[in-house]
């Protein structure tokens, strides 16, 4: 061979090599992502792909989206995919209509047959309870638990199972829940199973396990969406972070807003200087859910504006573990167009969400979970409410909430906020949450004007009424309910606090609430309801007089003829209420226009053990032009609980209150807190300094 032929061979042989050495090292610096090995959306309205073994299974439309159902009560078992599929996930979004007692739904992988699987488990048992299982020669163990997580039925939760080698995990929500080491299947399909519960799944997505990125050359991560810095962890002990701000506490007029109750000692974030990293200033969606985003490191968030938050309305930027999909709305105009977002604040210690100008959150329910020492302030929440058709006036559908306080949280301030009609309840504490105080805050029904919520309502099922058949009936000869009529009576709001949700919880003695300052205008029941635990609740007024008002537009004639159709319309009269031995103190308050202002027992009055001990001290109690000012024990108190024999009043676990306090006289209590520096948001001007204080 010549020369020139050598050289020839020599520099096609480099070139070559050059090659191969560039696409190895894009493919270290830029590692594939995980492959889509099958996805199904059920969109074409088939369930092409899958094959039932058990159960009952179709294709229907849920809120005008098709989805996989399984209809039957036993066990009902459908698969998909690829026997020689090894280390992959699958998600799915998942919605258990009924778990029909304590029964299980499976989104399963190395799906070999029914005996023979790996699962992540949606289990109704132990407050709701996530699960690692496997089945293998048809005998179940389970490899991975956590309880009390709260499942609701009727919810859409979006579940996922990854398996890599021996390590399998459990995500919900974006959430990693679980994660367990087995290696007793190595390969195998994918299936959904209903283990006698009746579900609904969607968007099934399997994707293969992404490789591993090279540690010295993978690139940097893809920059966040947010136009502010990524919020960074809380510093190492060995570093030095920014000092914080020590503002002096201010004597005299602020006083009265100091912290009190059972949140004392609440330190939230801290009094940190804008400057920190650890400060967070909001102007957006995507801000939002970055700072709320667990672990990441923010002590402070302060609204700069109002929020937007509904899911149709929120960039895709937002859309990360932090805000989920709420239960889609049905019925509203508004939240039809905007959808409704679910946000968690989760496993937080040390958080102050405030705004300085009263900022206004609308079309979001925030849940609290597993999180301690977070404070929020001055924040109004709007835009949370809907007619309920789907069932017939129970509001048991969408579980739309404000604000839930859950996951055993303790040392929980709620201060100077606004929240006005919601679906459900506005906010409740339950899960053994303890240490919480709502001081200075409105509750507040809808105002009835030409544009208000519920009158735009009222206005798109007015101007379609074969597409709302409760309303229609309501508005027919049958009834007789004028449009105005039906506005009034749908104004006031159903429910206030639910503290405990569960009957006779293990952890419902451990709930802790303090209610002082606060104006309830108009809601209908629960000021609190109780289920175990302690409540004192001083200072508050409950005003329900255009509530009563408006229940006296209902005749007998009225309620017969809506409860043969089932429906469910009126006015609620209840005003605080303890069940299940727990303790409520309503001292030195006013109650206005309350039919049953203090209740004993809402399941069974001739069984003491749901009956709860309440007491009224000093509280003024107004009636259809009757008033009245005393205790709940003196005689012939109008005060005096219901309906179940009396329990004496004692608190649970101390003999008296962990904390001091200074309570108002009641007979000014209305004035005070209606008055432009009363409750509520965007009432007390504060620099941002003071709001970032526990103390004055």
């Amino acid at each position: 061979m010549n020369t020139i032929q050598l050289g020839k061979k020599f520099k096609l042989y480099t070139a070559v090599s050059l090659c191969l050495t560039l696409i190895i090292s894009l493919f270290m610096m830029y590692p594939a992502s995980a492959a889509t090995l099958m996805s199904s959306n059920f969109n074409n309205g088939q369930f092409t792909g899958w094959t039932p073994t058990s159960g009952n299974w179709s294709v229907v439309q849920d809120n005008g989206n098709y989805v996989y159902y399984q209809s039957g009560t036993s066990e009902g078992r459908t698969s998909a995919g690829n026997q020689s599929w090894t280390d992959y996930s699958v998600e799915a979004d998942v919605k258990v209509e009924n778990f029909n007692g304590s029964n299980r739904t499976y989104i399963t992988g190395r799906y070999e047959d029914g005996n023979n699987f790996y699962a992540a488990s949606l289990y109704n048992s132990s407050g709701g309870t996530l699960e690692l299982r496997k089945k293998v020669g048809g005998s179940t163990t389970t490899l991975a638990s956590k309880s009390n997580y709260g499942l609701a039925a009727g919810t859409w939760y979006t579940v996922k199972l990854e398996m890599s080698g021996s390590t399998i995990k459990m995500y919900v929500n974006g959430n990693l829940e679980l994660t367990a080491a087995d290696s007793s299947l190595t390969s195998g399909a994918v299936g959904l199973i209903a283990y006698k519960t009746v579900a609904k799944f969607d968007n099934v997505v399997v994707s293969d396990s992404e490789p591993s990125p090279s540690p010295t050359l993978s690139p940097d991560p893809t920059p966040t969406p947010s136009p502010e810095p990524t919020p960074t962890p809380d510093p190492s002990p060995t570093s030095s972070p920014e000092p914080t701000l020590t503002p002096t506490p201010i004597p005299g007029a602020l006083s009265e807003y100091r912290l009190t109750g059972f949140a004392e000692g609440n330190t939230g974030g801290g009094s940190i200087a804008e400057t920190d990293s650890r400060y967070k200033k909001v102007y957006n969606a995507t801000d939002l859910a970055l700072a709320v985003k667990k672990g990441s490191g923010i002590k402070v968030i302060e609204i700069m504006n109002d929020l937007d938050l509904g899911w149709n309305e929120i960039p895709e930027s937002a859309k990360i573990t932090s805000i989920v999909a709420h239960n889609s709305p049905l019925t509203h105009p508004v939240l039809k167009t905007t959808g409704v977002s679910k946000i968690y604040i989760d496993s937080f210690n040390g958080l102050t969400i405030f705004s300085a100008n009263g900022s206004k959150i609308k079309h979001a329910a925030f849940v609290i979970k597993y999180s301690s020492n977070l404070i929020i302030r001055n924040l109004e929440f709007d835009e949370l409410w809907e007619w309920d058709e789907a069932t017939k006036g129970n509001y048991d559908k969408n579980d739309w909430d404000f604000i839930t306080i859950e996951g055993a949280s303790n040392k929980v301030w709620i201060d100077h906020c606004t929240f006005n009609k919601a679906y459900d309840g506005v906010l409740d504490v339950k899960k053994g949450s303890n240490g919480v105080t709502v001081s200075w805050s409105a509750f507040r029904a809808d105002d009835q004007s030409s544009n208000s919520w519920v009158t735009q309502q009222v206005n798109a099922m007015e101007s379609n009424l074969s597409a709302y058949p409760m309303y229609a009936y309501l508005r027919s000869s049958a009834v007789g309910l004028s449009k105005s009529d039906i506005i009034a009576i749908a104004a006031g709001q159903k429910k206030g606090h639910l503290v405990g949700s569960t009957e006779f919880a293990s952890d419902n003695p451990n709930l802790e609430v303090t209610l002082h300052h606060n104006y309830y205008q108009d809601i209908q029941d629960r000021m609190p309801r109780l289920r175990g635990g302690n409540v004192h609740a001083y200072n508050i007024v409950m005003d329900s007089a255009g509530g009563w008002a408006a229940k006296k537009k209902i005749t007998s004639e009225m309620e017969n003829a809506m409860s043969s159709k089932g429906y469910k319309f009126g006015v609620t009269s209840n005003g605080a209420i303890s069940t299940e031995d727990g303790a409520v103190l309503v001292e030195k308050s006013q109650i206005i226009g309350v039919q049953y202002p203090m209740r004993n027992n809402q399941a069974d009055p001739a069984d003491a053990s749901y009956t709860g001990k309440i007491k009224a001290l000093d509280t003024i109690y107004s009636l259809n032009g009757s008033t009245f000012r005393g205790n709940s024990d003196t005689a012939n108190s109008p005060l005096a609980p219901v309906p179940a024999p009396v329990k004496a009043f004692s608190w649970n676990g101390f003999s008296s209150l962990p904390y001091n306090y200074t309570a108002d006289d009641p007979s000014t209590l209305k004035a005070r807190l209606t008055a432009s520096n009363g409750s509520g948001a965007g009432k007390l001007s504060m620099s941002k300094e003071n709001w970032l204080l526990t103390n004055y």
